[in-house]
C-alpha cells in the first residue's frame, strides 16, 4: 500500500519517492525526507520515535492516532509529499 501511494502521490510531484522494504525496517526517502517504520516504532527525519504498532483488525496505531491501514499509508504518503 506504501509504494501505491507513494507513488500516485508522486503524479503531482517534481519529486518521487523510494520504498525500502527489508526484514526488520521499511524506509520511505521523498527528496532529503525519510519516514522510517518497525514493528513498534515509527521515525521521521523531522521528530524522535513515535509508536507504531500494526492492530489485528486492521488497523494502525501510531503516535495518538489509530485509523484504517490503508487510511494511514495514504496519510503518511501524503504528508511526506506535502513537505517536499
Amino acid at each position: 500500500m506504501l509504494r501505491t501511494y507513494c507513488a500516485a502521490h508522486g503524479l503531482n510531484s517534481k519529486h518521487h519517492a523510494v520504498v525500502e522494504v527489508g526484514p526488520e525496517v521499511i524506509t520511505i526517502r521523498v527528496n532529503d525526507r525519510w519516514l522510517r517504520f518497525t514493528a513498534s516504532d515509527m521515525q521521521r527525519d523531522d521528530c524522535g520515535a513515535l509508536h507504531f504498532a500494526l492492530q489485528e483488525d486492521g488497523t494502525v496505531q501510531y503516535a495518538d492516532v489509530t485509523e484504517e491501514m490503508d487510511h494511514a499509508a495514504e496519510r503518511l504518503a501524503r504528508e511526506m509529499f506535502a513537505v517536499s
